[in-house]
């Protein structure tokens, strides 16, 4: 981050973290006893073999997890009751990337969670050893590979093309530059017809006040770029579906991209007559999953036209009405499912007149719940309950039609288990053959973490490779979020 644009940051991602990272390719010495700083004081963390490589820690500690592509060495470590992702890096770069996590998850960004950045590592004989960056693990999460591994339906790479272009959208509106845009760096949640997106890698990124067109632009036209090429390497591979058009589906990250940040970002111009467009306007954005938290309405220079653009968007409208209503934590589509059958259920008991609060409280406990609770304890780790729930539905629907009559819950749930709920499961051999895929692309190679633009451009508007030094007064004992373990 820029020097003298870091005070104007929110105040949410300024104090965030009380980890600033160096320069890259700052030759400072490596720490020389064990250094643990954490978002979240899990005493379990000073109990694992740090003095080990992480590709040679014990299997007892992993989690059998399908891991996407990394250059570097990666491995999911069950630490107490948590599943952690580890990855081997640098300290700089560790540093950077958990510093840039934190401000990320202040700003309600989906991205991974970061726990800790663990410096200072060496081995037995004193050698040292890279740092690592711990993330927690996104339950019921996959990377793309491993969704590829499924029989999935024919749109699946347009689907997670959507889901792609809604983050890139939502991170460049909070003034955050990727600076590596590519289905490898992202995880991938099911989200009822959909997917939703989390930045899993951030290691050549960097927030700003605001980014220019050329900044979008460079991502946009670098991700369509890796995406191609991804969906190229699955074709080879004969996990993509023969029918899919490689090019036309990264030109389709293009153009749902441009779709969704003019909707939220351009400027309507409305005649005096004609203030009930605003209204439709805002319906749109909240239809597209987006609350408008600030209008910006000025009158045009003629007089005669009143220019309006939202200010502040936040996505996430449905989830927040559902959590409201029933305490459930969802993703955006699977809200808006659940909100659909709260209606139909409030409808077809003749309670149309009840408060809603009220209704929805009978809906959880005579419909969702005990709907839900069947799920079979071997797969509450496979699906999310509210993603069960809406397949179920959608099951459901498909029984009637071929019965043609309505089908009862309990017999939809009982068919959907038998019948559906199998291709969620992913064997040991699938992940081990995807796990030895992501390892073969492991370079550890000093020369990549030089390489990043951190969105600078030079004069004639290319990438600048360059990182100066963050400095700013954060005071890291006044950060109640951080904890700093070290071994003296």
């Amino acid at each position: 981050m820029e020097v003298n644009t870091l005070s104007q940051l929110d105040p949410r991602a300024l104090k965030a973290t009380s980890v600033n990272a160096e320069d890259v390719s700052a030759e400072t010495p490596e720490p020389q006893a064990l250094k643990i700083t954490a978002a979240s004081s899990n005493p379990k963390m000073f109990t694992l073999p740090w003095e080990k490589p992480l590709a040679t820690w014990p299997v007892e500690l992993l989690a059998n997890l399908p891991r996407g592509i990394s250059r570097h060495v990666v491995r999911f470590v069950h630490v107490g009751d948590e599943v952690y992702a580890m990855k081997e890096i640098t300290r700089q770069v560790a540093e950077r990337e958990y510093e840039l996590l934190r401000r990320l998850q202040k700003l309600d960004l989906p991205t991974v969670q970061p726990i800790a950045v663990v410096t200072g590592r060496h081995d037995r004989e004193g050698e040292s050893l890279e740092a690592i960056l711990v993330t927690k693990h996104l339950k019921f999460s996959l990377p793309y590979r491993a969704l590829f591994a499924r029989n999935l339906r024919p749109d699946t790479a347009e689907r997670l093309i959507d889901a792609l272009a809604v983050l890139m959208v939502r991170l460049h509106l909070a003034g955050f530059y990727w600076g590596d845009v590519s289905l490898s760096n992202v995880l991938f949640l099911r989200d009822a017809d959909a997917f939703s997106a989390f930045l899993v890698d951030a290691e050549t990124g960097d927030l700003h006040i605001n980014l220019t067109e050329g900044q979008r632009e460079y991502d946009i036209d670098l991700a369509r770029t890796n995406i191609i090429g991804e969906l190229m390497d699955l074709a080879s591979g004969r996990l993509l579906p023969s029918d899919v058009d490689e090019i036309e589906v990264g030109n389709r990250l293009v153009e749902r991209y441009h779709s969704l940040w003019s909707a939220l970002t351009d400027t309507d111009k409305f005649g005096p007559d004609e203030m009930w467009k605003i209204e439709k306007r805002v319906n749109k954005l909240n239809e597209l999953g987006f609350d408008v938290d600030e209008l910006e309405m000025k009158t045009a220079e003629d007089g005669k036209r009143v220019l309006v653009r939202p200010r502040v968007v936040d996505a996430g409208y449905a989830s927040r009405k559902l959590l409201r209503l029933t305490g459930l934590d969802v993703q955006e589509n699977q809200a808006r499912r659940l909100l659909n059958d709260l209606d139909a259920y409030r409808a077809s008991t003749w309670r149309e007149g009840e408060e809603l609060e009220i209704v929805a409280t009978d809906w959880m406990r005579e419909v969702y719940e005990p709907t839900v609770r069947m799920i079979p304890r071997e797969y509450r780790s496979q699906i999310e309950p509210a993603q069960f729930f809406h397949e179920v539905l959608d099951h459901r629907w498909f029984l009637a039609e071929k019965a043609g009559h309505d089908v009862p819950m309990g017999e939809a749930v009982k068919s959907y288990i038998e019948n559906v709920l199998p291709q969620y499961k992913l064997d040991k051999k699938d992940v081990d053959e995807l796990n030895a895929e992501a390892d073969s692309g492991v370079v550890d190679d000093e020369y990549t973490y030089n390489t990043y633009d951190n969105g600078r451009f030079d004069e004639d508007g290319n990438p600048a490779h360059q990182h100066p030094d963050d400095d700013d007064d954060y005071n890291p004992d006044d950060d109640p979020d951080a904890a700093v373990w070290a071994s003296r």
